[in-house]
């Protein structure tokens, strides 16, 4: 039987924050913890893109009528009959796009008192579960159910939180 294949494409739209070396391997080891965890099916296809506050802010405004910038954003491609579009040339179902801002990752990590990386990891988790359709924004047992899977991905790839977190209401 052969493996799916999970293709990660990923762009750096910025110059704001350097990119550490091995950051884009991260990426793609947490898109494929996360398929992994939840038993995805089929060859996947993730688009991720490393922005600046002031894009995010953009595309936020755009996209969620919320003009503030935001940590990670998530375009899913799931139709509302579960079904993902095709890339014509693989036969990958795309899942949808990504997008960290690397300047907010960067104030998060210092608050929370652990590694870009970490930063980073985490935010890719939680924006992929959302491309497979988990939304937290109603619904506080999602929240948590997010929470964790999120950490038991983070834990995975050897990455625990270093501190705890305190979900707050916004």
């Amino acid at each position: 039987m052969a493996k799916d294949k999970i293709k990660v494409i990923i762009t750096n739209r910025q110059k704001d924050v350097a990119i550490p070396t091995g950051l884009r391997m991260l990426v793609r080891r947490c898109c494929t913890a996360v398929l992994q965890l939840e038993k995805f099916e089929g060859d996947a296809e993730i688009s991720v893109s490393f922005v600046n506050n002031e894009q995010i802010k953009e595309l936020n405004a755009q996209y969620r009528n919320k003009d503030i910038e935001t940590d990670v954003l998530s375009f899913g491609m799931c139709s509302e009959d579960g079904k993902y579009d095709i890339d014509p040339q693989t036969g990958a179902q795309i899942l949808g796009d990504v997008v960290i801002s690397m300047e907010k990752a960067v104030e998060q990590a210092d608050i929370y008192g652990h590694s870009l990386q970490r930063e980073v990891g985490y935010l890719t988790c939680h924006s992929v579960l959302h491309l497979l359709g988990y939304d937290h924004e109603d619904n506080n047992l999602e929240r948590i159910r997010m929470r964790e899977k999120e950490e038991a991905v983070m834990d995975m790839l050897g990455l625990p939180a270093s501190s705890s977190y305190v979900v707050t209401e916004e």
